[in-house]
C-alpha cells in the first residue's frame, strides 16, 4: 500500500506528500526514481491528448486530498450545476476540500498525512465543539473548535505532537493551542494557500463532458 501511493506520484510526476515525513527525506522514491514506474519501454514522455491531460490533473487532486473518485466528482458537480449562483469555481471547490475535516486535522498537525489523518477521524480521535466525529468528508466552518478525544489523547500517535507542532507551518485561516492541543477555524479556506497541485481548470473541463 506505501508503495503504491509513490507509484502514484511518480506515474503523475509530481510530488503530492502522500507519505507524510518520507516525502521530505532523501528516501522518497521521486527523489531517487523521478521517471514513471514500469517497463523502461513505457517511461518515455508521451504527448497526451486534451482529454489526459485533464484526466492527469484530475487525478493528481483527487489523490492531494485523499479522495474517492465519487466524492470528487459530487464536489466539482455540485459546483457546475450552481454555476449562474458561484461567482469563483474554483475557490469554492478548494473552500470545500480544504473544509473536509481530514483535511483540517492534517493542516493542523494532528496527522502526518491525509490518509492518516482519515483514519484518525474513522476511529472517532478527534471532536468537533465538543462532540465526537467520525466522518472524514464532514465540512468544518468558521468558528468551529477540533480537539483530540479525552479518550484518545494518551494514544501513542499524539505522545510527540507538542514538540511536533512547534515547528509546523501552520496555514492563516486556523487558529492553535499547542498546549491543549485543540485549534479553531477563523475565517474561510483560500485557494491561493491552499497551494493545489492541479490546475482546476481542466478538473471542471473533465467533468464538464
Amino acid at each position: 500500500m506505501k508503495d503504491s501511493k509513490c507509484k502514484i506520484c511518480r506515474r503523475l510526476g509530481i510530488k503530492l506528500f502522500l507519505r507524510g515525513e518520507k516525502c521530505l527525506s532523501q528516501k522518497c522514491p521521486m527523489i531517487r526514481k523521478p521517471y514513471p514506474p514500469g517497463p523502461k519501454a513505457k517511461r518515455r514522455a508521451r504527448a497526451l491528448s486534451e482529454y489526459g491531460k485533464e484526466l492527469r490533473e484530475k487525478q493528481k487532486l483527487k489523490n492531494w486530498y485523499n479522495l474517492e473518485e465519487r466524492q470528487l466528482r459530487k464536489y466539482v458537480k455540485e459546483i457546475l450545476k450552481a454555476r449562474g449562483k458561484v461567482v469563483d469555481a474554483e475557490a469554492a471547490l478548494i473552500k470545500i476540500l480544504e473544509s473536509r475535516l481530514d483535511n483540517v486535522v492534517f493542516r493542523f498537525g494532528f496527522a502526518p498525512s491525509r490518509t492518516a489523518a482519515r483514519q484518525m477521524v474513522s476511529h472517532r480521535h478527534f471532536m468537533i465543539n465538543n462532540e465526537p466525529i467520525n466522518i472524514p468528508g464532514y465540512l468544518v466552518k468558521k468558528g468551529d473548535k477540533i480537539s483530540i478525544n479525552p479518550g484518545s489523547a494518551k494514544k501513542t500517535i499524539f505522545q510527540k505532537l507538542p514538540t511536533l507542532l512547534k515547528k509546523h507551518n501552520l496555514p492563516s485561516w486556523l487558529e492553535l493551542d499547542i498546549k491543549n492541543l485543540e485549534g479553531k477555524v477563523t475565517i474561510s479556506p483560500n485557494l491561493e494557500e491552499a497551494a493545489s497541485p492541479a490546475e482546476l481548470s481542466s478538473i471542471f473541463a473533465f467533468y464538464s463532458k
